[in-house]
């Protein structure tokens, strides 16, 4: 039966982080962009910062767009229009005016028809056009048009055509017929003038097309396995014309629907094969993270910020990748996680990146480097001036890697330092200090603490602390020195000292209801002894309810209020249960009028501050300070909380209790000056 429990869990924890990984996968493949040419940042005049690129096929070098335009510009300004020259026409003009103004003709000179035939074809042999068509080609008086002729085509100057205007005036200002001007001007001869030089729109559609068409739109070629750039050549314009033109027929090449598939279902694999691995991660060694949602939520949802940064800076080439601070994620891991789980995270992020960027090698090496620099320089953020510090190291860090990797392929220092990518770096350093604000984000979006948090909270002008040593001065005091033992057990077994430190100080804040009624705030007066023992209880009791409802009021983080739930578990006012036992023997009492509310510790910390409070209080009615008698009474009190349970729910070992054991006596050994007797002097 138990297995089959256990099978059906471990069926729905599966399912559950299926589900995560299903998301995650898709939502980094979505952002991921399927157009390759846009992980290149190809800039002239800079190095390389890629690794060598060789050419995966043959292809041809475009000559550029805005070349092949600017050519294509050319021709068509420069182009000449074809007219087509109608020689016929002439003859036909003729015979027809002759015929109709054959009387008026006749009353003329004999050699009149003669002298008009010859005029009229010189005319027409030269060419006529129509004046609307004279406007548009004879602005320019020295320039030449194309004239075609049957078969034949010659280039004419437009200052040797006529127009129907220009012919007709040169017939009334013929020499020879001048002096039959008078019988002229009667005939209608402008009606017979024509034009015979035409615009043949089809011909120059056709040659214009043919000229465009002879525009070349390659430069060469580049075969298979030629090396285009290498790391850290200084970038030419015809280097980037290579590499444009690969990345076009790259396109062009891929651009179907069978290779869009194939790249999505590769993206998808690798993406997949990442996010499992890093989930079976946390699956055998974190795996308490997936009972805490929020800090599943932050790790996943790093991994996917970083993805999309990455995403929108290769899309829109808003810069180099190494501009975005990376290592800001592996900062906030350590803070509120662990280093470990910080580094993993960090990893699987570079790794879903990489599928963005060029150089993967470089990327990976140069963003794991620093993370780890990361990971190192800021253990814990207690103070602004650490952020500066870290950030100064994970760029020298970065810095010194990416460099290395250059001395390796570069071979000189003017192309090394030209190189953006330490521009970029720097950059990501001046970033990485906006650290510090977003942890504040961080710490809301996700429930955690940090330790400057903590640090704020344990100042004692904090309105709760300031009350509480106004009011309930003896309280205070004791919540002081529990504080410091707590730190120290915490110090020695490896817990956040801080964390149960602010816990000690807010743990009995609920007294400030009725401090009188609590020991060490009395003077002299003892309020229980005008009530009964069950009535005492509930006072007693109630500062636990009472301080967490001080402390959800005041905004205190989860983790701090965990602290005043847990400080005596489930435990027993014992005090007024024997009592009231001793006096009551014959009747039945209900235990949970004298039991605290709860729960019992869950984390080393709830522990360390459980038995630093009994030992502290307890240690208060000790008759004589002696380290046996403080010994005794720390065994007494720590062997009695885990003989009765306490600590069955949280994850502390007895090797931790034993060295809380120690360093509790050691303090109170110290707290209390125990030394030895001094004699007297006889007399």
């Amino acid at each position: 039966m138990q297995k089959r429990i256990r099978r059906q869990v471990m069926i729905r924890e599966w399912g559950v982080r299926s589900l995560i990984m299903a998301a995650t996968v898709a939502l980094i493949v979505t952002l991921i962009p399927v157009d390759n040419s846009k992980k290149m940042n190809i800039q002239v005049d800079q190095p390389w910062t890629h690794a060598d690129f060789i050419a995966r096929f043959n292809y041809e070098i475009y000559r550029g767009d805005a070349i092949i335009k600017a050519e294509r510009d050319s021709v068509r300004n420069s182009f000449q229009p074809c007219y087509m020259l109608d020689t016929e026409l002439g003859s036909e003009i003729t015979y027809e005016f002759n015929r109709t103004y054959r009387d008026s003709l006749a009353a003329l000179s004999s050699a009149y028809p003669k002298l008009f035939a010859t005029l009229m074809r010189s005319i027409y042999e030269r060419g006529v056009v129509s004046s609307e068509q004279w406007n548009s080609i004879a602005s320019d008086s020295a320039a030449m048009i194309k004239v075609r002729q049957g078969n034949t085509t010659e280039m004419r100057a437009v200052s040797s055509l006529y127009s129907d205007m220009t012919a007709y005036e040169a017939i009334r200002n013929d020499s020879l017929l001048a002096k039959h001007q008078q019988e002229l001007s009667r005939l209608n001869i402008r009606d017979y003038i024509r034009p015979n030089l035409t615009y043949d729109s089809v011909y120059n559609s056709r040659e214009l097309e043919r000229q465009l068409s002879m525009i070349p739109w390659y430069s060469g070629s580049v075969k298979e396995g030629e090396r285009v750039v290498a790391h850290g050549e200084i970038v030419t314009p015809e280097i980037k014309q290579k590499l444009d033109s690969y990345l076009r027929e790259y396109e062009r090449k891929g651009d179907n629907e069978e290779s869009s598939w194939l790249t999505l279902i590769g993206y998808i694999l690798q993406v997949t094969l990442v996010i499992l691995l890093f989930t079976l991660y946390l699956s055998l060694f974190r795996h308490d993270y997936f009972d805490r949602w929020r800090s599943m939520a932050m790790l996943y949802a790093l991994i996917i910020i970083f993805v999309a940064a990455t995403s929108l800076l290769v899309r829109y080439s808003w810069g180099h990748v190494f501009l975005i601070p990376y290592c800001i994620g592996p900062i906030f891991i350590r803070v509120f996680m662990d280093s470990r789980t910080a580094f993993i995270t960090h990893l699987t992020t570079l790794m879903c990146c990489a599928l963005m960027v060029t150089d993967t090698l470089s990327f990976i090496t140069v963003q794991s480097v620093a993370g780890l620099a990361a990971i190192y320089s800021l253990r814990q953020l207690e103070y602004r001036s650490q952020i500066f510090r870290a950030a100064l190291i994970i760029v020298v860090t970065a810095l010194v890697m990416n460099l290395s990797f250059d001395l390796i392929q570069m071979n000189n220092f003017d192309m090394i330092f030209r190189n953006i990518t330490y521009l970029s770096i720097i950059g990501s350093g001046l970033l990485l200090l906006f650290a510090y604000p977003l942890l504040y984000v961080i710490e809301k979006a996700f429930g955690f603490i940090s330790e400057i948090t903590l640090i704020e909270l344990s100042n004692t002008n904090n309105e709760l602390l300031r009350r509480l040593s106004e009011e309930a001065p003896g309280t205070f005091q004791h919540s002081i020195q529990v504080g410091n033992l707590s730190a120290a057990v915490a110090n020695k077994i490896g817990a956040s000292a801080q964390l149960v430190r602010t816990g000690a100080l807010y743990h009995d804040i609920g007294k400030l209801t009725q401090p009188a009624y609590f020991t060490e705030n009395q003077s002299g007066i003892n309020p229980h002894s005008r009530i009964d023992e069950m009535e005492s209880a509930r006072i007693i009791i109630s500062h636990v309810t009472e301080g967490h409802k001080l402390a959800e009021k005041h905004n205190l983080p989860q983790a701090v209020r965990a602290f005043i739930d847990t400080h005596h578990g489930l435990g027993k006012a014992k005090y007024f249960w024997v009592k009231y036992k001793n006096d009551h023997p014959d009747e039945y009492v209900d235990e949970l009028l004298f039991t605290y509310p709860g729960p019992n510790p869950y984390t080393r910390e709830q522990a360390i501050l459980m038995m630093c409070d009994t030992v502290e209080a307890a240690s208060r009615s000790l008759p004589d300070y002696t380290e046996q008698s403080i010994r005794d009474l720390v065994n007494r009190l720590i062997d009695g909380q885990l003989a009765e349970g306490y600590f069955r729910e949280c994850p502390i070992t007895f090797r931790d209790i034993a060295y809380a054991k120690t360093v509790l006596v050691e303090k109170l050994k110290t707290m209390y000056h125990t030394r030895v007797q001094y004699p007297t002097l006889k007399k």
